[in-house]
């Protein structure tokens, strides 16, 4: 999960989310809300995800001055859990 965390999270490709989901709901103004283990446990998502989940949670009143923040400066919102798990990897990672 943590893997997960930094992928959608940190790794980016032009200073934008690499991943073209992420990308999608964070150009739109969304927050990387949640990562959900065993969330797609489907042939495909076990295939494509190692069956991980992500929820994208959309704030009306905030989604214009995300989705600026995101364009303008390359910054993702992401909430407290997917932080948390974005930390543990950069203090585990070897990278």
């Amino acid at each position: 999960m943590r893997l997960c965390a930094w992928y959608l999270y940190g790794e980016k490709h032009r200073g934008f989310a690499l991943n073209p989901v992420a990308n999608f709901h964070l150009q739109n103004g969304s927050v990387l809300w949640r990562i959900n283990w065993m969330g797609d446990t489907s042939p495909r998502g076990i295939g494509a995800s190692c069956g991980m989940m992500v929820n994208y949670r959309y704030f009306l009143e905030e989604t214009a001055s995300n989705s600026a923040l995101y364009l303008g400066s390359k910054q993702v919102r992401a909430s407290e859990q997917v932080l948390a798990l974005v930390s543990q990897f950069q203090q585990n990672s070897k990278l």
